[in-house]
C-alpha cells in the first residue's frame, strides 16, 4: 500500500533510484532546482534542508511503497505568481510506477490537505496534450479553464474545487 511521506535522508538511496530511472530532465513534485546537488550526501541533505524551510509555503510529500520512491508530489499554499506557470500542485510518478492509478490517489490526498490548510481551489497544470495527465487531474474532480503559454510551451490549465474533490480515491 502507498503512503505519502516527508522527504528524509533515510530514503536517499531510493530516491536517487527513482532519480536515475527519471533521467535527465524535470521531475515533477520534489521542488528539485538546477543547482541542487543532490548526488553528494551533503548536497542531498542541504536540499532536503531547503524543503524543510519551504513547509509554511509548500508542502512536500514523497510517494513511497516498501521503501521504494515511486514519486513526489507538491503542494503551494498560495498565491505568489508562479502558480500560473507551476500550478498549485505539481506531482510526477517514476516511469516504472506509472498507470497504476499513484497519480490520483496521492492527488487526492494532496487535495485533502489544501482543504485543511483552508484552501478553496486549487490550479493545476499540465503541458498540453498530455492525456495522462489530464485524466489524472479531472479524476479528483479538475475542470479545465483554458489553454495557456508557460514559457515557450502551452498548457493546460485546471481547478479543483477543495470542497468538492473526488477525495479518498
Amino acid at each position: 500500500m502507498p503512503a505519502l511521506t516527508v522527504p528524509s535522508l533515510g530514503l536517499r538511496a531510493a530516491w536517487l533510484e527513482a532519480h536515475a530511472e527519471w533521467g535527465p530532465g524535470h521531475e515533477d513534485g520534489f521542488g528539485l532546482l538546477p543547482d541542487d546537488d543532490v548526488e553528494s550526501p551533503s548536497g542531498f541533505e542541504a536540499w532536503l534542508e531547503r524543503l524543510a524551510q519551504e513547509s509554511a509555503r509548500c508542502t512536500y510529500r514523497w510517494i513511497i511503497e516498501d521503501g521504494r520512491v515511486l514519486g513526489g508530489i507538491a503542494l503551494r499554499h498560495a498565491s505568489t505568481g508562479s502558480e500560473d506557470r507551476t500550478g498549485h500542485i505539481g506531482y510526477g510518478i517514476r516511469p516504472s510506477a506509472r498507470r497504476r492509478g499513484l497519480g490520483t490517489w496521492a492527488l487526492g490526498k494532496m487535495v485533502d490537505e489544501a482543504q485543511l490548510l483552508g484552501m478553496d481551489r486549487v490550479l493545476l497544470v499540465c503541458a498540453a496534450g498530455t492525456v495522462a495527465s489530464a485524466k489524472t487531474i479531472e479524476r479528483q474532480g479538475g475542470v479545465r479553464e483554458n489553454v495557456s503559454k508557460a514559457g515557450p510551451s502551452r498548457v493546460w490549465r485546471y481547478w479543483i474545487s477543495v470542497r468538492q474533490s473526488a477525495a479518498g480515491y
